[in-house]
């Protein structure tokens, strides 16, 4: 670790910063999959000037993550060096202007598909998608044949060094479950362009989305979603529906459905997630992860790529 309690007070006070900090945060209580080390500082802003604040008083040799909820996210057990910026209420606006609607990074994907059903904005396909706005900015996230860059008209946010920048989509890259941008950014706001349609069908598509979820997901129990891309699901052009080489198929395929490595598993109810059966470490599913990567590249010379985030130490 970085910091100490000493040299955390030098840098930072809690009068500057009351209640938006705490040291050496253990961050599995916020995964999803309930692993993981601690984090030297979590701080969650209470504004962005707050952050804004925050970064320009923070050393530049201190590194800074920006986590949402973690739900597509393995913090390894040895935790994360320096500063993990969690964004959270105050960052989770919803602004309709017209025909674009700018909503805060802060905002669960989920409330954002909900309130904007109710305008006749169909962005139906982040109801089922667990996860903050922000990280479905960097992941690019999608399903059923959407991804979120498709409607991305811009992106606001503050850099390193604690200043404001604004991106138009021309300045982001986003490809099948990532994107680039020009700078290292905290995102704090997107700007979108979603479709119109009637309230009712926005409504009945999310209702069709969640009941698709609950029958063929292991949502009962944690896990960080598919763990694994489609193979030729890359390129950005290509819709979900037509991909024939699924991340899923290759491993059931494989035989690896139910397998485990201390206590995760290969769910059997969805090959592409992988669960914590209860007690399990952030290396025991890692492991597993790449024990059927290696599996299925020796069954199908295939080899699936991480679509599942993982961070920090071992």
């Amino acid at each position: 670790m970085i910091f100490n309690n000493d040299s955390y007070n030098r840098i930072f006070s809690e009068k500057d910063f009351p209640g938006a900090i705490s040291f050496s945060y253990p961050l599995s209580k916020l995964s999803w999959l309930r692993v993981g080390g601690p984090v030297d500082i979590l701080f969650r802003p209470k504004s962005i000037d707050n952050l804004i604040s925050f970064l320009k008083k923070a050393p530049s040799y201190i590194p800074v993550t920006t986590i949402g909820v973690c739900s597509n996210l393995l913090i390894r057990d040895g935790g994360i060096n320096g500063v993990a910026v969690k964004l959270g209420s105050a960052f989770a606006e919803i602004e309709i202007n017209n025909d674009e609607v700018k909503v805060g990074a802060g905002n669960l994907g989920a409330r954002v598909a909900m309130h904007l059903a109710k305008f006749g904005f169909d962005m139906s396909f982040l109801r089922t998608i667990p996860g903050t706005i922000g990280g479905a900015v960097l992941m690019n996230a999608g399903c059923y044949g959407h991804s979120f860059g498709d409607y991305v008209s811009a992106i606001e946010g503050i850099t390193r060094d604690g200043n404001f920048i604004r991106l138009s989509k021309k300045d982001v890259d986003f490809n099948y479950r990532k994107c680039q941008m020009s700078v290292e950014l905290i995102v704090t706001s997107v700007i979108l362009k979603p479709v119109k349609l009637q309230r009712e069908l926005i409504e009945k598509k999310m209702e069709q989305a969640i009941s698709q979820r609950q029958k063929t997901q292991p949502i009962e129990v944690p896990s960080c979603g598919s763990t694994f891309k489609n193979p030729d699901g890359k390129p950005s052009f290509m819709k979900e529906e037509k991909i024939k080489l699924k991340a899923w198929k290759l491993i059931d395929e494989a035989g690896l459905r139910g397998k485990k490595i201390g206590n995760a598993q290969v769910s059997e109810k969805h090959p592409n997630f992988l669960i914590n059966l209860g007690g399990a470490t952030a290396s025991d599913i890692e492991a597993l992860g790449e024990h059927v990567r290696k599996v299925v590249f020796e069954k199908h010379n295939i080899t699936l790529d991480w679509e599942l985030i993982r961070l920090g130490n071992k």
